[in-house]
C-alpha cells in the first residue's frame, strides 16, 4: 500500500465511519473503483481506533462519568441505581453480541462478506430499512391532525432487553454494507427511541467492540501488501477528519432527516449490481488471490 493509498483510504473511514453508509464497504468500494488491492478486515478495524479515539474525545466528560460510576457501584450499593453507573453495564451487555459473532465469523468477515453482490445488497436493504425508521420517528415527533405526538424514549429507558437488541443491531454491521450507527440507530428509532438517544448509544456502545477488534488486528498490520507506516498513517488521517465528522454528525441529526443517507444508500446499492451485471466491475475486484 503507497502513502497515497493509506491517504485516501484514512480520509474515507474519517468521513463515512458515523454516517450510517457503512465505512468499511467504503473503504472495499475505494479499493475496487481504484483498481488497488482490497485493503481488508485488518486495516478497516485498525484506522477504526483512530475514528474511535475521535468519539472518546467528543464523548469525553460522558465516558468519564459512565465510567466512574461504574467503577463505584462495584462496591457501592446505593451507586447501582445511577443511570451513569447502569450506562456502563448496558454498554458492556451491548458489547456481548458482536464479541461472540465476530469471534465465530471471523472467516466469514474476512472472505465471503467482502464479496461486492452482498455490499450492494446490504446497502439496499439497510438503506430501506433506516428510511422506514425514520418516517416513523418522523411521524411521531411531528404527530398528525388526529393523533397525539408520540413520546420517544431517551437513554434513561434504556434496559437490557433494548441494550442486547441495539447489540445485535450492532454486530450486523460485522457485515460491509450495514453501517454500524445504520444499523444501530434503525434499531433505536425502531424502539422509539429519540434521534440523539439512539446515535449516542450507538457511539457509546461502538468504544468497547472497535478497540478490541483493533487492538487483536495489530498483529496481522505488517503483512500482506499493508504495512505499518501507511496503516498508521491512515488511523491518524481518520482521527482528524472523524472528529470533525461526528461534531457534525450529533448536530444534524436533531434537526434533520436520514432520507439522504438512504437514498445515497440505494443509489450506490443499485450502481454495484450495474456495474457487476455488465461486468465493468468483478464481485472480488482488489481481492488478493491466497
Amino acid at each position: 500500500m503507497s502513502w497515497f493509498e493509506s491517504f485516501i483510504l484514512g480520509l474515507v473511514q474519517g468521513l463515512t465511519e458515523f454516517l450510517p453508509i457503512s465505512s468499511s464497504a467504503h473503504l472495499r468500494l475505494t479499493a475496487a473503483f481504484a483498481g488497488w488491492h482490497d485493503p481488508g478486515a485488518a486495516f478497516t478495524a485498525i484506522t477504526q481506533i483512530g475514528t474511535e479515539t475521535a468519539v472518546l474525545i467528543y464523548f469525553r466528560k460522558d465516558i468519564a462519568r459512565i465510567v466512574s460510576a461504574w467503577f463505584r457501584s462495584l462496591t457501592d450499593k446505593s451507586m447501582r441505581s445511577d443511570h451513569d453507573a447502569q450506562m456502563g453495564w448496558l454498554v458492556i451487555v451491548g458489547s456481548i453480541p458482536i464479541g461472540v459473532l465476530g469471534i465465530t465469523l471471523k472467516d466469514q468477515i474476512e472472505g465471503p462478506f467482502r464479496d461486492l453482490r452482498l455490499i450492494a445488497t446490504t446497502l439496499i436493504v439497510m438503506g430501506i430499512v433506516l428510511g422506514i425508521a425514520d418516517r416513523l420517528a418522523a411521524r411521531d415527533e411531528a404527530g398528525g391532525r388526529h393523533r397525539v405526538v408520540r413520546d420517544r424514549k431517551t437513554l434513561k429507558d434504556l434496559g437490557v432487553k433494548d441494550g442486547l437488541i441495539f447489540g445485535v443491531c450492532q454486530a450486523m454491521a460485522l457485515i460491509p454494507g450495514v453501517s454500524r450507527s445504520g444499523a444501530t440507530i434503525s434499531g433505536g428509532l425502531l424502539m422509539g427511541y429519540t434521534r440523539e438517544s439512539a446515535a449516542r448509544y450507538s457511539f457509546l456502545l461502538a468504544i468497547p467492540a472497535v478497540l478490541a477488534s483493533g487492538a487483536y488486528e495489530l498483529k496481522d498490520a505488517g503483512e500482506g501488501h499493508v504495512s505499518w507506516g501507511p496503516t498508521i498513517f491512515a488511523t491518524i488521517i481518520a482521527f482528524a477528519v472523524g472528529y470533525a465528522v461526528i461534531a457534525w454528525f450529533m448536530k444534524f441529526i436533531t434537526t434533520k432527516s436520514f432520507m439522504p443517507f438512504v437514498i445515497y444508500r440505494i443509489l450506490l446499492g443499485i450502481l454495484l449490481f450495474i456495474l457487476i451485471g455488465t461486468d465493468v466491475l468483478s464481485p472480488h475486484a482488489g481481492e488478493s488471490a491466497g
